[in-house]
């Protein structure tokens, strides 16, 4: 089975959604997050499972769409996964920090 490592920066963004969802709803918000750590089992077992991001254009570089967020990894090899960031569809990947580390 793969190990996924979840950057900094992905568990900063966690903490933010779960932040601003929680203003209207800490119930939405404890069942996004549950969404986001449930798609570590999906990447786990098929890492390729997510599509490539086309902004990005990498093989390695993945996302998987829950709701209206991205969560994008890396498949680094055959044993890590960084889950890189979790970046709401509706604003410019360009602008995202962990993203500009890869180009």
């Amino acid at each position: 089975m793969v190990e996924i490592r979840w950057t900094l920066q992905s568990l900063e963004d966690i903490e933010n959604i779960a932040q601003f969802i929680s203003r209207d709803s800490e119930r939405f918000a404890r069942i996004q997050v549950e969404r986001f750590f449930q798609a570590e089992e999906i990447i786990s077992e098929h890492p390729k499972a997510g599509r490539i991001v086309p902004e990005i254009g990498n093989n390695g570089v993945r996302e998987i769409i829950l709701g209206n967020y991205r969560l994008i990894y890396y498949i680094i090899n055959d044993i890590r996964i960084d889950v890189l960031t979790i970046h709401h569809s509706k604003r410019e990947l360009k602008n995202n920090p962990a993203i500009k580390k890869i180009k």
